[in-house]
């Protein structure tokens, strides 16, 4: 089956983040750094100030879920040089490039806009 995972938001935690903290206060980050609703579904991405390690941590209807990154070699993208003091919001296809250690990863969007419904008719003959 082929679906879309546009509905799944990417959140970066905009500072080098502790790769000590786990689930307690990973979820404390999300709630009051990024001011997000931990059991929202989306998926919380933290960056090591290093950027050698990485840790997403989300809600799966279930119980939370820590996954965590090291890169043999390169970096990640530092999130915190990304101008704003917003959450930054990535989309799946992002966050796949990012961990993957890639120099693109938020230099610019790479995904298009989500589509957003208009009342505009189309006229059709």
């Amino acid at each position: 089956m082929i679906g879309s995972t546009r509905q799944v938001r990417v959140y970066a935690y905009r500072k080098p983040a502790d790769m000590r903290k786990s689930f307690n206060t990973l979820a404390a980050l999300v709630v009051a750094g990024l001011g997000r609703d931990i059991m929202s579904g989306d998926i919380f991405l933290f960056v090591g100030r290093t950027r050698k390690l990485a840790k997403m941590i989300y809600w799966d209807g279930t119980g939370l879920c820590l996954f965590s990154k090291r890169l043999a070699k390169g970096c990640f993208a530092a999130p915190w040089a990304q101008p704003g003091d917003r959450p930054l919001v990535l989309t799946t296809s992002e966050l796949a490039i990012l961990l993957e250690g890639s120099e693109l990863a938020l230099r610019v969007p790479l995904s298009p806009p989500p589509y957003a419904p208009t009342e505009r008719v189309l006229r059709w003959g």
